[in-house]
């Protein structure tokens, strides 16, 4: 169905476009492939992720990972080793300390969640057996 050349597009909302391409683009190392006045449209660790523009609600609730966040699952475990050095190399604050879930079990794996300036979740895992990455 889906073919390697695809892509999976997010859209997400951001309350500065500024924060959001240091975030991204600054920290992450994302690329940056356009940008209107409302919104940036990302190369995401080779999918779509479009920061939309909207206001600050007057009152947030603090994010909770559950039910709404997005990242990667990494296939090889050096990508996620590198990102986690990119974390702190570039001191990227972190949603929580990472962590292994379902220790001991077929699907194990590393999680770790980074929490951008809109307050999105983003959670990058990598599963010691790839046979469970969906």
């Amino acid at each position: 169905m889906r073919d390697s050349g695809d892509t999976f597009h997010l859209a997400i909302p951001v309350y500065d476009l500024a924060e959001a391409v240091e975030f991204y683009v600054g920290r992450l190392g994302c690329k940056l492939a356009r940008r209107y006045p409302d919104r940036i449209t990302l190369d995401f660790f080779g999918d779509q992720v479009v920061c939309h523009l909207v206001e600050r609600p007057a009152a947030a609730a603090p994010p909770g990972l559950y039910p709404r966040h997005f990242g990667v699952t990494f296939r090889q475990a050096a990508d996620f080793e590198r990102l986690l050095r990119l974390v702190e190399l570039r001191g990227i604050p972190v949603f929580g300390p990472t962590s292994i879930r379902f220790e001991g079990l077929a699907e194990e794996h590393q999680t770790l969640v980074l929490r951008d300036p809109a307050d999105n979740l983003l959670e990058f895992k990598h599963y010691l057996d790839p046979r469970m990455m969906y």
